[in-house]
């Protein structure tokens, strides 16, 4: 039993109403504070343990990058060395001519 709990059955037995109630107070605050203790343990350890927690696999794979960009100072993409604008780089003119 703890020095709270005594604390309560002590102030009870006198008669002392303010007392108990703080000594009831101090006491539930211990035993609240141990339960939480005690399940915080718990999760640490089932969270830390490989055996019981396996790896949940994630339900959309992650997408496939070809060629990964990098941006300069300003915001632009940067691709292999040169800047690109946003813009499609398609040659017209092979189609014009073979029309």
């Amino acid at each position: 039993m703890s020095e709270n709990t005594k604390a309560f059955i002590d102030a009870l037995q006198t008669g002392d109403n303010m007392a108990a109630g703080d000594a009831f107070k101090d006491a539930l605050r211990d035993k609240v504070g141990a339960a939480l203790d005690t399940r915080r343990q718990e999760l640490a350890s089932s969270l830390f343990n490989k055996a019981t927690n396996e790896a949940m696999p994630h339900s959309d794979p992650k997408p496939e990058i070809a060629d990964p960009a990098t941006f300069d100072q300003q915001g632009n993409v940067v691709a292999m060395g040169k800047t690109n604008d946003g813009q499609a780089e398609i040659d017209l003119t092979q189609d014009a001519e073979t029309k």
